[in-house]
């Protein structure tokens, strides 16, 4: 008589066990011969943003790996690399930067060099066969922009433009609070401030011909941001002030201040100030209904939100993200799924268009029409 267990003989048991057991070890063989797909990074350009914020993101990032730096001070690029694990062999400079086509651990590249230069590596990247996410604001001017996507889609590479706050928590909850019928409904205003009081006269970002511009192009960039995606609209019209103080050696080029208002179709007004002379970095949406407040709004962490007209216990808990991590992680997702990033060049091109307008409507003293 066969042994049983319960109804089950010894024997179907076994098998049953066997077939079992075989069928996990075929899982797990399955699961260690599939890692998670990555996407290869080269960073152009090691500044300081590079070195501070995006090299050390990485580590938190589940889909983009640096494999390679390009840069114009070899030996900075030499410890990076040591740093962070990055093959030396994938060290290039901006002269041989075009060779980059010829390595496949290469699919995006991250331009991180100053605003005149975006247009260049972004075209040249593209030719090179890589997808390229760009640092704001996009370019100079709207014809470069306009140029940087063409190349990317004759290249049929993706183009990305860098809105870290695009993409972490605090400020997705605030966008969604916008919407929302309950917590806003029918907007009415949106301020958004964003400035700081800038240092070394001799660097980049006070040289016109580099930076496109002065504090608007740099930190104002943010305001005009906030504005269009909290209050989910294209502005039609603008007017705008600029000041500078006289005899400042750090404002010989660019501006030090704009203060602008943003017409939108609906009626609603953006009210915001761009500075390179004091620190601001605050935003707050007013509706028919109630109002949401974000400070600051704008840094690497610690950004805070709140819904209503105090901060009296209506702060919201929200788990931060790194920014940068977020946004390079949507890239390589975008790359592995094949899907168009949240912020194409399409996004950087419409700022950029506003921006110049804002320029022109400080320089005129007329309000300028945005098509």
């Amino acid at each position: 008589m066969a042994f049983e267990f319960g109804s089950v003989s010894r024997r179907t048991f076994l098998a049953s066990s066997a077939i079992a057991l075989g069928s996990s070890a075929v899982l797990a063989r399955a699961s260690a011969a599939e890692p998670k797909k990555t996407v290869g990074f080269a960073l152009v350009g090691i500044g300081k943003l590079s070195m501070e914020q995006l090299l050390p993101a990485f580590a938190k990032c589940e889909y983009a790996r640096p494999v390679a730096l390009v840069s114009g001070h070899p030996e900075k690029a030499k410890e990076q690399a040591a740093k962070y694990g990055i093959d030396p062999k994938n060290i290039y400079n901006y002269e041989n930067y075009d060779t980059i086509k010829n390595n496949p651990a290469i699919d995006v590249v991250y331009i991180v060099l100053p605003n005149g230069m975006h247009a260049e590596y972004t075209i040249r990247g593209a030719q090179a066969g890589k997808h390229v996410l760009c640092e704001k604001p996009m370019a100079n001017t709207p014809a470069e922009c306009a140029a940087m996507i063409d190349a990317c889609e004759k290249a049929a590479r993706k183009l990305m433009i860098a809105y870290r706050l695009q993409y972490e928590p605090v400020t997705q909850r605030a966008i969604e609070l916008a919407r929302s019928p309950e917590a806003v409904s029918v907007i009415k205003q949106v301020t958004a401030e964003g400035g700081f009081n800038i240092g070394d006269p001799k660097q980049w970002r006070l040289n016109r011909k580099l930076a496109g511009g002065g504090s608007m192009m740099d930190i104002g960039i943010y305001a005009l941001q906030a504005a269009r995606y909290l209050s989910g609209e294209e502005p039609v019209e603008v007017t705008a002030i600029s000041y500078s103080t006289p005899n400042d050696p750090r404002f010989k080029e660019v501006e030090e201040t704009v203060a602008f208002d943003l017409k939108f179709k609906s009626g609603a007004v953006g009210s915001c100030v761009s500075s390179y002379g004091y620190g601001c970095n605050r935003f707050r949406v007013y509706g028919t209904k109630g109002q949401i407040q974000s400070e600051p709004y704008l840094s690497y962490q610690g950004n805070r939100l709140w819904q209503g007209e105090d901060r009296q216990g209506n702060g919201l808990e929200i788990t931060p993200g790194n920014h940068f991590a977020l946004e390079m992680d949507h890239m390589a997702q975008c790359v592995l799924d094949d899907k168009t990033p949240k912020t194409p060049g399409a996004e950087g091109l419409q700022d950029v268009k506003i921006i110049t307008a804002i320029y022109e409507a400080a320089k005129s003293g007329a309000a300028v029409k945005i098509a």
